[in-house]
C-alpha cells in the first residue's frame, strides 16, 4: 500500500468515525421537512396535489443514488488495482446504499406518476426504463457479492461486474438528453419545463440526503471492518483450540 493510498484511507476512516455527518443529517433533515411542508408549493404540471411534495425527496434520492453508484465504481477500480480490502468494502457499502436509494426513487416516482401522469409506469418513457435497468444491474452486483464470502476470486469478479455495470448509470442519467423523453422532460437548463420546483428547498433536501448517505456509508464500512476482525479472531481461535495429535 502506497503512502498516498494509506493517507487517503486514513482520512476516509476518520471521516467515517466522525459524528459530524450524523448531526448534519439531522439538522438538514429537519429543515428539509419544515421547508417542504411549510414553504414549497404543491402545484406542478398544472396539478395541485400533496403528492407533488414527494418530488423534493424523489429528485435528491435519484441524484445521490447516482453518486453512490459512482463511488461503487471507483471502489471497484481501486480494489482491482491495489487489492486493498478497504476499497472493496467501500464499493459494496456504497452499492448497497445506491440500490436502496434507487429503489426509493422508483417507488416515490411511481406514486408521483400515478397522480400526475395517471399511470404507475410507462414503458415508453426512456428515463423509467433505463433507470429500472440500472436497478437490475446493481441488484446483480449485490447478489454476486453476497456469494463472495472471503474468496478473493469471487470478490474480484464482483468488482469487475461493478466496473462494467457502471456504464448504465451515465446512460440513464443522460437519457432524457440523448433521446426524446415521453414523461421526464429535462428540467435543468430547460426554460419550457412544466415542473415548478423551488431550487432552494430542493437544495436543502439534496444536502439532507447527501449527509444521510455519508452517515450510512461510514456505518457500513465500519461494520465491514468489525466483521473482518471478528473473522480473523475466529480463525485464530480455531487454530489454537485445534491441536492435532499423532494419530490424526
Amino acid at each position: 500500500m502506497g503512502s498516498i493510498e494509506r493517507r487517503t484511507i486514513g482520512l476516509l476512516r476518520r471521516l467515517f468515525r466522525s459524528a459530524i455527518p450524523g448531526y448534519l443529517t439531522l439538522a438538514f433533515g429537519v429543515v428539509s421537512i419544515a421547508l417542504v411542508f411549510g414553504v414549497a408549493s404543491d402545484s406542478m404540471y398544472g396539478v395541485s396535489h400533496g403528492i407533488n411534495l414527494v418530488a423534493y425527496w424523489h429528485v435528491p434520492l435519484a441524484l445521490v443514488g447516482g453518486v453512490a453508484f459512482t463511488v461503487t465504481f471507483l471502489g471497484c477500480v481501486l480494489y482491482l488495482l491495489t487489492g486493498t480490502r478497504f476499497w472493496e468494502h467501500l464499493a459494496h457499502a456504497s452499492g448497497e446504499l445506491g440500490f436502496i436509494f434507487a429503489t426509493l426513487t422508483l417507488v416515490t416516482g411511481s406514486a408521483w406518476g400515478r397522480v400526475i401522469w395517471n399511470t404507475w409506469w410507462d414503458w415508453s418513457d426512456v428515463r423509467l426504463v433505463t433507470f429500472l435497468f440500472v436497478w437490475f444491474i446493481y441488484a446483480g452486483y449485490l447478489l454476486i457479492y453476497a456469494g463472495a464470502g472471503n474468496g478473493a476470486r469471487v470478490s474480484r469478479l464482483a468488482s469487475v461486474y461493478g466496473v462494467v455495470g457502471f456504464v448504465t448509470v451515465p446512460i440513464s442519467y443522460a437519457s432524457t438528453r440523448l433521446w426524446t423523453a415521453r414523461l421526464h422532460a429535462p428540467s435543468i437548463g430547460n426554460p419550457d419545463a412544466e415542473a415548478a420546483i423551488s431550487f432552494e428547498v430542493l437544495l436543502v433536501s439534496l444536502l439532507a440526503i447527501s449527509f444521510l448517505y455519508l452517515y450510512f456509508l461510514g456505518s457500513r464500512v465500519r461494520l465491514h471492518d468489525v466483521t473482518v476482525r471478528l473473522d480473523a479472531l475466529k480463525t485464530r481461535h480455531r487454530g489454537k483450540t485445534y491441536k492435532p495429535t499423532g494419530d490424526d
